[in-house]
């Protein structure tokens, strides 16, 4: 088994190298709950303390929220210490009205509107706020983000047309210039994956929902496209949301959603298997996306301290091979996945 904070694993075909075991920032905007700077910080200094040196954050978390308290971390530590990735396509600017400003779906954050602009200017533009709020002189990787139905409609074709038509060469220009090593798109469905991903030039993908432990659709189309194109994956919601990291409870999430009653009970069965091996749900969903050849690293998010501390004890957990194989026995897992080999 190897050590997912010290181990590395290359991003495709780049230069950049990274840990297998990062932060995912989504909680510090505050998405299902406000979330007090003293706790913030305390998260951010459990997974500095426990040797977590990447760090994944985004605009649209908390409309800058997040980058700014993970920029404001950050900033205070060794430049070559430790990785990070943001991402581009939204700009943000005060809204006409900020006394009724709908801040949602972030139940905190900050209060500034957001612009989709996935052209040439649009990428530069969000890159040069993003550094600004993280108060940091260079960036690792960028990601193109979510640019997918779910949040464009109707319109996400002419956003795709602004990106290839201008927006991949601002990307291009900053990785030859040497201000990034990588270039990503973040995807949150296998639509995404399989179709909008594959129309540009990437050197990884950001994955969010489409391979999880809950669901591995995207097996024989996107995930397989990426090995075969030596396409880095990094994993970006390996909790699904939610529901895999607090199980089967009535107030789960999966989707960024409440998880639907068939979601709800293929997880039972999930920790049916567990229980009878003495598996933590958690665990298994940490470390089984980190078997398929392609993926780089896991990003799991953390609200408090504690919950940094669980996730580091849970991907470091040895599981048997008799787990997995029974997984695939009852149906639970695609019997053609990659699994860690216990």
């Amino acid at each position: 088994m190897i050590d997912p904070l010290t181990a590395r694993r290359r991003v495709g075909r780049t230069t950049l190298d990274i840990p297998a075991f990062g932060f995912g920032s989504a909680h510090l905007g505050e998405l299902y709950a406000a979330l007090p700077e003293a706790e913030a910080r305390a998260t951010l200094d459990a997974a500095w303390d426990g040797g977590v040196r990447l760090y994944d954050t985004a605009p649209w978390y908390g409309r800058g929220l997040a980058e700014h308290r993970l920029g404001g971390f950050l900033r205070t530590k060794p430049r070559d210490a430790f990785q990070i990735v943001t991402k581009v396509g939204r700009t943000l600017r005060r809204p006409p009205d900020p006394a009724r400003f709908d801040r949602a779906p972030w139940t905190g954050g900050l209060n500034f509107e957001i612009d989709f602009d996935y052209s040439y200017d649009g990428v530069m533009r969000s890159y040069a706020q993003a550094l600004q709020r993280l108060a940091l002189d260079t960036v690792d990787a960028l990601v193109i983000h979510d640019l997918d139905a779910g949040f464009h409609g109707d319109a996400l074709a002419g956003h795709v047309a602004k990106l290839e038509a201008s927006g991949t060469r601002a990307l291009a220009e900053l990785k030859a210039a040497g201000e990034i090593r990588a270039v990503g798109m973040g995807v949150n469905t296998l639509e995404a994956l399989d179709t909008v991903a594959a129309r540009v030039k990437l050197d990884f993908l950001l994955v969010a929902m489409p391979y999880t432990l809950l669901d591995q659709a995207s097996l024989g189309t996107g995930m397989a496209r990426c090995a075969d194109q030596g396409i880095g994956v990094i994993i970006g919601a390996p909790f699904a949301s939610g529901i895999l990291a607090t199980g089967s409870r009535s107030d789960a999430k999966y989707g960024y959603a409440a998880a639907p009653p068939e979601v709800q009970a293929k997880v039972r069965a999930i920790e049916a298997v567990c229980a009878a091996h003495g598996v933590d749900l958690p665990a298994a969903a940490l470390q089984f996306p980190l078997a398929h050849p392609a993926v780089a690293a896991i990003i799991p998010g953390a609200m408090r301290a504690a919950e940094v501390t669980a996730n580091l004890a849970a991907v470091a957990t040895p599981i048997p091979a008799a787990f997995w194989a029974d997984l695939k026995t009852e149906g639970l897992i695609d019997p053609a996945a990659p699994v860690p080999a216990g």
